[in-house]
């Protein structure tokens, strides 16, 4: 049966604007974003066959084109609004960011970051410059790694906070394992980069580790000023 052939207070756009986009499934957002089926399936059933063969939303929101473009009714231009939407989400969150101070917005922080960064199938390391009243300067990736680890070298984050005029920053990297507990490797590197930076006036404010839920705060973990073991 088609979506249109549904009674109006189920089909999933009229419950959207109506009752708000948080009241809908997975499901059924994904389907006002195909708009349309398959032979054989409404844009619901197929949207529910996507989240059941990618896993769940998150799966097929970080899938790369081959994969994307596979399934039926998922094409080039299906890929490119997907991509489309997300970065405007994240320029949104950007924007958010950017009418606060860094400390007064901790939520909006944590979430700008995420978005940034937990996409990422292997470990990206990146930094969040401040100015004097640490409100958002520009957001950086700045180095690339493997899918456990990261060369971070200190003299380039040195630099780009120069560049950036930056009076404080914010280090962030992924865990693409999704466990976000700090290895030894992450202290000591936090460490290191604090002491480097305060030798030129940049504050060190916090590291966040981004994986799975909630990014880790090293601060409040505990262990942002603490010489590893």
């Amino acid at each position: 049966m088609s979506i249109r052939d549904w009674p109006v207070a189920e089909r999933p756009r009229e419950r959207l604007l109506g009752q708000g986009a948080a009241s809908l499934s997975d499901g059924e957002l994904l389907a006002i974003f195909l708009r349309t089926g398959v032979r054989g399936r409404s844009a619901v059933d197929l949207a529910r066959h996507l989240l059941s063969r990618f896993g769940g939303l998150r799966g097929l929101l970080e899938a790369d084109q081959p994969c994307f473009n596979k399934e039926l009714g998922l094409g080039p231009a299906k890929y490119a609004q997907l991509q489309a939407v997300m970065e405007m989400a994240r320029r949104h969150l950007g924007e958010h960011l950017n009418h606060s101070a860094a400390l007064e917005n901790p939520s909006g922080v944590r979430a700008y970051l995420k978005a940034q960064l937990r996409h990422e199938k292997h470990e990206v390391f990146g930094c969040l410059f401040l100015d004097t009243k640490h409100r958002p300067l520009a957001f950086e990736a700045l180095f690339h790694g493997s899918i456990d680890s990261a060369n971070v070298y200190p003299r380039q984050v040195l630099k780009r906070a120069l560049a950036r005029n930056a009076a404080a920053l914010i280090l962030c990297h992924n865990h693409p394992s999704g466990n976000p507990e700090p290895s030894q490797a992450d202290i000591r590197l936090t460490l290191r980069l604090r002491d480097a930076l305060e030798m030129i006036d940049v504050r060190v404010l916090d590291h966040f580790i981004i994986g799975d839920g909630e990014p880790l705060s090293m601060r409040e973990h505990g262990c942002f000023f603490s010489d590893p073991l």
